[in-house]
């Protein structure tokens, strides 16, 4: 297997273990637990002085007597804070019976308090349901404070909306939030990018899901939010975190609250005496370093904290915590699997893999905190543990590797050095890794300086270009190959040899080239020879078959003019005489014999002489056909064999052509020459079947053309 694809399908099989684990909801607590650490690392934020919380405190418990307090008493505490003006006010405790006395004088404080929000307890059994007070309900102030609890106790979502029987009722945070908003000239209404989301000024409310981040199956109920808790910081920097500002119900009866934690604030009364066991866990309640005991707040601080988060991110546009889709979460824990893959796979030091670990963690680390100071919640523990577990298997998978190389290079050490033949083994790199003692001789050089060089640190650079266009194509087709290659050695010594190419791959599918070396120098010179004897004897036999032709050409030919000679001229009268006979056809023969030739001979000298014969078989070669043969017995003497004619006149016509031909005048240097022509005619088998006999006739005939004034033809008797 390829170690690039060995190592993505070992990424790729982590990334899908780890996606099931988390889809089976084991990895969601520790998520959870990583957000928290995120909530305790984020910096102190500056107060915004929004909220003050009035608490019922175990001073104001005893001070009051008794629980709930009386109406009495929590109309007088309303009324005193509502001459603060502020700009809403909520009431975080039950108020759903009277509690005498004073009952008919928290109506009226009900009635003439616009900007007072109740609370109620939403179900759709109507048994484990708590209504708010009938007068606020009346008005629509009541809002519901139904929790929503994550699967380590914790509250960290925020329920804004709920519909039961059908009828849609608003969360105590919102009311109040709206109410303050409104003051501001800001409403909720639908998102415009995203119609099922709600846009509140500048924050997009976007709606929690069962699988949002790292939740699975979790209660998506309503419209939630997953809350981005703010950490309000004290107006004395050196305190650091504080929380909401608080002021006792006594202080407010007794007239000793502050003007200004008062004044245009949102103010909630709400319990914080521990024993009521109004208290729950957010993010903030465990330390972040410690074993301690968590520390749990108040129900009427968390709702502090939703109605904070609401306000500041409508006017501020401070971020609300967002999560990718699937597909990205996805892919950014299989790039955390592939990174851890390749970490090792590239890392061979011990002591780089441990920095190259703790500096991995603390990107990874670093850059989801950023990313969730910008409010994005992106997996943390998914991607670490792929990126842990992918390091670690690449960890054993190497050793595993190395320790299965080891044995394999062992083991074919062993058997190639009991090989006489020199044989190599390269690595994926085109290394030598093992080399026999065969091998170092036939090179010249000692195993020490071969041993993990490649061909381009030994050859010629044209040599390792052939070696290595060899090793790719063995190591790329996976089969056998044997080629012929030339080969330097250490002293510049060339020789021919042979090389044998297969891979073998062991256990752990490591893959080592094997070559087996085989000298064929001698062979290839032997070769060599052998070509150049066959060189020598093809050039003997061309020199050879050249003297049959020039002998041929002497022996059938005439040296002056080139026709056939008398003994070419019988061996093709008899052929053709022959095909005649099988065809049934007819054969005309003409004897000519030159008129004047001689008185030319005489007067202008032999060279003029031949040289007329020279363009006298010239013209009468260019007048016949091409199946017809002129022919040169000797001397002036000419014969035309004419195969195939249809019948004796045609050989009279011809004859004429001839006659008219030859008589025409020759220049021979600046010499104006005119010789005539004899034609004796015979024809087969008109007048005789017999070669020799047809020969003679033509002869005959031509002297009687002679005989009756020359430059004329005349047929055989």
């Amino acid at each position: 297997m390829n170690k690039v694809f060995r190592e993505w399908l070992t990424a790729l099989l982590i990334t899908i273990c780890i996606m099931i684990v988390r889809l089976s909801g084991c990895l969601e607590i520790m998520e959870l637990a990583t957000l928290d650490q995120f909530f305790r690392l984020r910096p102190n934020e500056t107060p915004n002085n929004l909220i003050t919380i009035v608490s019922i405190d175990e001073v104001s418990l005893r001070q009051a007597g008794s629980w709930p307090i009386s109406d009495q008493e929590m109309a007088e505490v309303i009324g005193k804070l509502n001459n603060y003006q502020p700009i809403a006010l909520g009431l975080d405790i039950y108020r759903d019976i009277p509690v005498q006395p004073g009952h008919q004088k928290i109506i009226d404080i009900y009635k003439s308090t616009p900007n007072l929000i109740g609370i109620e307890l939403l179900n759709s059994d109507p048994k484990n349901q708590v209504l708010g007070a009938p007068e606020l309900k009346q008005k629509n102030q009541v809002g519901f404070n139904n929790l929503l609890y994550d699967i380590d106790g914790k509250v960290r979502r925020n329920l804004l909306y709920l519909h039961i029987n059908n009828q849609e009722h608003k969360s105590f945070a919102l009311k109040l939030a709206l109410l303050y908003l409104q003051s501001q000239g800001i409403t909720l209404e639908k998102a415009i990018s995203h119609p099922e989301y709600l846009q509140l000024g500048k924050a997009t409310l976007t709606r929690f899901n069962s699988n949002y981040g790292s939740y699975m199956n979790a209660d998506d109920r309503g419209y939630q939010i997953l809350t981005n808790f703010s950490k309000p910081g004290c107006k004395d920097i050196s305190k650091g975190f504080c929380g909401y500002d608080y002021v006792s119900l006594q202080d407010v009866l007794n007239n000793n609250a502050p003007v200004d934690l008062l004044k245009n604030r949102i103010i909630l009364i709400g319990s914080t005496a521990p024993s009521l066991q109004d208290f729950l866990f957010i993010p903030y309640s465990s330390r972040l370093i410690g074993i301690n005991q968590p520390k749990p707040i108040a129900g009427v601080e968390l709702q502090a904290y939703f109605i904070d988060e609401l306000i500041t991110a409508a006017m501020q546009g401070r971020p609300l915590i967002k999560v990718w889709n699937d597909l990205l979460e996805n892919l950014w824990i299989f790039i955390w699997s592939i990174f851890g893959v390749f970490l090792i796979s590239e890392i061979k030091s011990l002591a780089k893999i441990f920095i190259g670990f703790i500096l991995s963690i603390f990107v990874l680390t670093l850059g989801v905190y950023l990313a969730f100071l910008w409010g994005w919640w992106i997996p943390f523990i998914p991607a670490l543990l792929t990126f842990f577990i992918s390091a670690t298997a690449m960890i054993f998978q190497i050793a595993y590797i190395e320790r299965e190389f080891r044995r394999s290079k062992e083991f074919l050490s062993e058997v190639i050095n009991a090989i006489p033949d020199p044989i190599f083994v390269k690595n994926y790199q085109r290394q030598w890794i093992i080399l026999n003692e065969a091998y170092c001789q036939f090179i010249g050089y000692s195993y020490s300086s071969l041993i993990k060089k490649t061909d381009y640190d030994i050859f010629p650079e044209h040599e390792a270009n052939v070696f290595k266009k060899q090793d790719d194509l063995v190591f790329m087709t996976q089969k056998y190959q044997e080629h012929e290659e030339e080969f330097t050695d250490a002293n510049g010594t060339t020789y021919a040899i042979a090389t044998k190419r297969s891979l073998h791959r062991d256990a752990a599918g490591n893959l080592f080239l094997v070559g087996v070396i085989r000298d064929i120098t001698e062979r290839k010179n032997f070769e060599q020879q052998l070509k150049r004897q066959a060189h020598d004897l093809s050039r003997d036999n061309l020199e050879l078959k050249m003297q049959e032709t020039n002998l041929k050409q002497l022996a059938y030919y005439d040296s002056l003019t080139g026709l056939p000679n008398r003994k070419l001229f019988y061996e093709q009268l008899s052929q053709l005489v022959s095909h005649a006979k099988q065809n049934n056809s007819l054969l005309g023969l003409l004897f000519i014999d030159l008129d004047g030739f001689k008185k030319v001979n005489d007067t202008l000298g032999h060279d003029i002489g031949d040289r007329l014969l020279i363009i006298i078989a010239q013209r009468l070669n260019n007048l016949v056909r091409n199946t017809d043969i002129v022919s040169r017995l000797g001397g002036d003497e000419f014969t035309v064999i004419l195969g195939s004619i249809s019948n004796a006149e045609a050989t009279a016509s011809i004859s004429e052509k001839l006659l008219n031909v030859i008589t025409e005048p020759i220049i021979l240097d600046g010499n104006i020459t005119r010789v005539s022509a004899s034609i004796g005619i015979s024809i087969y088998p008109i007048h005789t079947d017999n070669c020799d006999t047809l020969v003679k006739l033509a002869d005959t005939a031509m002297y009687q053309a002679k005989y009756l004034g020359k430059n004329r033809y005349e047929f055989a008797k």
